[in-house]
């Protein structure tokens, strides 16, 4: 029987800080090539596809839903794999593998198609449906099973905090760009206008029926490579990896999805480095504080939803088809490091750096 340090991490944290700067085993390399070829691997080959069904001119929203679901289904197949069948919840694994492979369906065909309406309702099912099942089955799952697996919620009173500070910072963070676009009475209206309330219930209702795509990422990103980036390069450069991996992830969508034209392609690329780098941070550190992988799957929904809340907009019109410019670059980086890169600072990352075998703090 071997417990690997991404697993034992998720339940153990405060006993793992003298193994954080470990090298890999061979098992930690194992784990990281299965879970590398489906996280990144299934992306990048459908890429190809984006690639092709934006050049027919067709609506390319359905690969985005369907991408946020592949690192979990990286750490589900190892798990499934590498643990015994007494371990693990496999009745939500399944599940959750089976609606992943239906969202790939999806994707595939409305890359062949032009009725994106049709893939567009097939896919809300699948992601609605596939929601409340393993939502279902994952509750009703042996406790020992989710706690095994990282999926026990826990420390609620810092997972409280952690999500409110996160809601005040994003609404910060509009609130410094409205000022330096000179457009914060436009702001002050959207936020005094009841229908942005109404969004916002509707959007916080709608977590329970999409929840699987936020847990999709996070459960990769958060319980699974970021302890294993830890352990072999230190709490804070673990963490920055962490982001520029996820900034890369993102890859095909930058170029066919995100951006009005491929050309501006690049620049989303930096800018997802600049948001995952940052962003990345402060999720990482509200799963250190909290050991708890249903905060930053919400941090991960707010971080989604709140823009179009503020929008006034529900449709993936908010996000997809965006004018990039490079200049937007350094405001993105000066704000976000500020707000969120900060908590680089932050305890929870100062227990245990390379080089430090002690155990003592660094400051």
């Amino acid at each position: 029987k071997w417990m690997s340090y991404s697993f034992c991490c998720a339940e153990r944290q405060d006993e793992c800080e003298e193994d954080i700067t470990m090298k890999w085993t061979e098992i930690d390399k194992k784990q990281l090539k299965i879970y590398a070829t489906i996280a990144f691997g299934i992306p990048f080959l459908l890429g190809l596809l984006m690639w092709y069904g934006s050049s027919q001119g067709r609506n390319m929203s359905v690969f985005p839903n369907a991408q946020m679901l592949y690192p979990a289904a990286g750490v589900m197949v190892l798990l499934l794999v590498t643990k015994k069948k007494e371990e693990v919840p496999r009745r939500f694994f399944i599940s959750y593998l089976i609606t992943t492979v239906l969202m790939i369906g999806c994707a595939v065909g409305s890359a062949f198609t032009d009725d994106a309406m049709v893939w567009a309702g097939m896919t809300n099912l699948v992601l609605i449906f596939g929601s409340i099942v393993c939502g279902i089955l994952m509750l009703t799952e042996k406790r020992e099973k989710r706690s095994a697996c990282g999926l026990k919620g826990q420390k609620w009173g810092a997972s409280v905090f952690c999500i409110l500070l996160f809601a005040a910072l994003y609404l910060l963070r509009q609130v410094i760009a409205c000022i330096m676009e000179g457009e914060l009475s436009a702001f002050t209206s959207v936020l005094t206008d009841p229908m942005t309330w109404y969004l916002l219930a509707i959007v916080l209702i709608n977590y329970v029926f999409v929840f699987i795509a936020f847990f999709g990422e996070e459960y990769g990103w958060r319980y699974f490579l970021q302890p294993m980036l830890q352990k072999r390069f230190g709490k804070r450069m673990g963490v920055i990896f962490v982001g520029v991996v996820w900034g890369l992830w993102h890859m095909p969508l930058d170029f066919f999805f995100y951006t009005a034209d491929p050309s501006m392609g690049l620049i989303s690329v930096f800018g997802h480095q600049i948001t995952c780098i940052t962003l990345g941070i402060f999720f990482a550190y509200a799963y250190m504080k909290t050991g708890n992988i249903w905060v930053p799957t919400i941090l991960h929904f707010l971080n989604n939803n709140l823009i179009a809340v503020l929008a006034g907009n529900m449709s993936e019109e908010v996000i997809a088809g965006q004018e990039m410019y490079w200049s937007d670059l350094l405001p993105a980086l000066l704000i976000n490091g500020i707000l969120f890169g900060i908590f680089l600072l932050a305890k929870e990352f100062r227990k245990e750096e390379p080089g430090n075998k002690s155990g003592k703090e660094v400051n």
